[in-house]
Parts: C-alpha cells; structure tokens; sequence
C-alpha cells in the first residue's frame, strides 16, 4: 500500500506547557529520594532508573549504504562502521531480584560520531535509549511524576512484597495478553514476562527528529541466534540474577545481529509528538532498517566492561547530534533528569562519568 510522504520537521511540531521546569524540579526531588535510598542500602550510587543491568556488549553499527533520501538522514545519511557498547537493563530504580519482573530496557552508545552537537552534549556519541515495548506508561512528564512519586514510596528492600506483586501483575497481565489486550501499566509495576532480553524488539517509544524529518527507532533481532531466543522465558525463582547469567551463558558461544530501524511520522494526528502512549501504526508507519549491529561472542558481564560502561559511562537521548533531537514533553523532561541523576552518581561514587573514544 502506499505511504502518505513523511512529516518535515519544524519547530512548531512540539507544543510547551507552561510549567514544565517546575515539573522537571519535582521530578529531580524525587529521583533524590530514590537516588538517596538506593545510594544508603547499597553504599554506592546507582541509576535512579534502570539501575540494574544485566549484560554489557560490544558491537559493531553498519550504516547501510543506498538509503534513499529521506532515510540517509543524521547518523545515517553516509555508510560506515561504528563501534558501540549496549547494556541491557531493567527499569526500576533498585537492584532487585529477577523474579521481580519488570520491563527491560536496551541502551546504545555509537562511538565517533561526527556532527553538530546537541546542547550541552559532551564527546563524540549516539545515544539511543529503548525499552521492549512501543508505548511509554505516561501521557507527559507531570502524570509520569505521579507514577515516580508512588515509585520513590516503595523503592526499598522490600523485596517480598514486590515478589508477591510481581507473581500477581504476571497472572493478570497473561490473561489480558490470552484477550489479546496489552497493559503497560501493568507491566511497568511488576506484570512483565520474565523472557530473555536478547530476544527482544526495543523502541524509542517517544519520538526524535530523525534530521528533515521526526521519527521513532527500534532495535529488533535478526540473526538465527537472537530470534530463537524470542518470547523464551527463564526460570528466575530463587535465582536473583538469572538474566544476567543466562545471557551471560549465551553470549559465550552466540554472534548477535539487529537491525536497527527508523519509523518516520506520516500523519501528526495519528503519530502526535506530544503523547508516546500512542502507538504508531505500522501499517500506515512501518519501520525501515538503515543499519545493522553486530556483536562477537563475548563475556557480556566481564569485569572491565562492568567498570568501564555501568560504572563511568551514562546513556542519555540528549547525548548525540543536533540532527537526531529528542522531541516531546518527556524528552524534555529527559535532559535535566538524566543529568541529575548521573551528576548524582559521580559524586556519590567518586567516578567521573566518561564519554569514550575509538
């Protein structure tokens, strides 16, 4: 079927609400309660969300040559090869055992990247940030607040409490997904499969200006290795750190490959900028792949990548190109937050954060 031709970007694309600065204030005093917590149990800083990683790979990004115009846009108007880190994570704010299930999150860092640069944006990366869902929980920063306040309420050693949640949410969530229904809230409290993170599809889930043009991205397994591992679900009882250890088992042995992919907005009203719980049709948006990851087999939780990507480095939307803006509400809300809580971390650990190099 024909596409309706994509959206060109201009500023008028985002609309401001009045008292966003003062909803990112409330937001940092409360990633502090949750930074403050988690820093006091643990005797060491952690990232008020996705604190928990479960592998760190390094890769390869081959930007795909022949792309047509409205697709050889940023990062990726030239072919060429890119070294990256990914670390795969869980959202919420403390380390917690996996049997607590929650949504999982992929970040990527493109190294070398040339370009102009967004504000404040240090080095020479691409971040992209994705969870393996395509909707964000919260319509914009301010409801997003009210779910982190309740959050900051719980983020503890409460662990039994947050199991037994967790078992309940999983049940509720299979019966919605046998009514072929689907809940993000549901799984962002605990609700989420327990599947292997390597099998996942990941996505920007808020939108970005993709150089010309304003797009979402996603991350989805190619290679024969990575498919065969979607939707298998691993044993986590009485095993706090299963996911970890099992992609660490299969990243032993296994080569990774994605497709990283573009899906470029073709109707403001049906793909808004303004609100990521939209989803956005792919049947009238698909996603295009315009570069290929690759990963080697690797020890995924070696200890000088441990130190060197979860402890000195940060992933923010708000580090890379001009070209690839974070768009929206939330992504606004992204820049001051992201940069609290890693200041936060830095000083509390006494590890400067680091962009790196080749």
């Amino acid at each position: 079927m024909p596409f309706n031709p994509p959206i060109l970007y201009t500023p008028e694309v985002q609309t401001f609400d009045g008292d966003e600065q003062q909803t990112v204030s409330e937001l940092n005093e409360t990633f502090d309660i949750i930074l403050n917590k988690t820093a006091a149990d643990y005797g060491h800083a952690v990232r008020s969300v996705h604190a928990k990683a479960h592998g760190i790979l390094e890769g390869t990004m081959t930007v795909k040559g022949g792309l047509p115009p409205e697709l050889a846009q940023g990062l990726f108007a030239n072919p060429g090869a890119y070294k990256t880190y990914i670390r795969i994570s869980t959202n919420a704010g403390d380390i917690l055992p996996d049997d607590i299930s929650l949504p999982r999150g992929l970040a990527l860092k493109v190294v070398e990247v040339t370009g102009a640069r967004l504000p404040d944006a240090e080095g020479a990366t691409q971040d992209f940030v994705m969870v393996n869902g395509p909707v964000f929980q919260a319509k914009n920063a301010k409801k997003f607040l009210s779910s982190l306040k309740i959050l900051a309420k719980t983020t503890d050693r409460m662990e039994g409490t947050k199991e037994v949640l967790s078992n309940v949410l999983q049940g509720v969530n299979a019966t919605l997904q046998a009514a072929g229904l689907s809940s993000p809230t549901v799984q962002s409290m605990g609700g989420a499969p327990d599947v292997d993170p390597l099998g996942e599809t990941y996505y920007s889930v808020t939108p970005f200006r993709y150089g010309d043009y304003i797009a979402k991205f996603s991350i989805r397994p190619v290679s024969k290795d990575l498919t065969e591992l979607t939707g298998k679900e691993i044993d986590t009882k009485d095993q706090p750190d299963a996911i970890r250890e099992t992609v660490q088992g299969e990243m032993r042995h296994l080569s990774g490959e994605w497709e990283f992919c573009v899906q470029l907005c073709r109707d403001l009203e049906k793909q808004p900028v303004e609100d990521p719980t939209v989803q956005w049709d792919e049947d009238e948006a698909p996603f295009v792949a315009v570069a290929t990851i690759y990963a080697v087999p690797q020890d995924s939780w070696s200890k000088t990548n441990v130190q060197k990507v979860d402890e000195e480095m940060r992933f923010s939307v708000w580090t890379g190109l001009a070209a690839h803006e974070p768009l929206g509400n939330i992504n606004r809300a992204r820049k001051a937050t992201y940069e609290h809580s890693a200041k936060f971390r830095a000083g509390f650990n006494r590890c400067p954060i680091h962009e790196p190099a080749s």
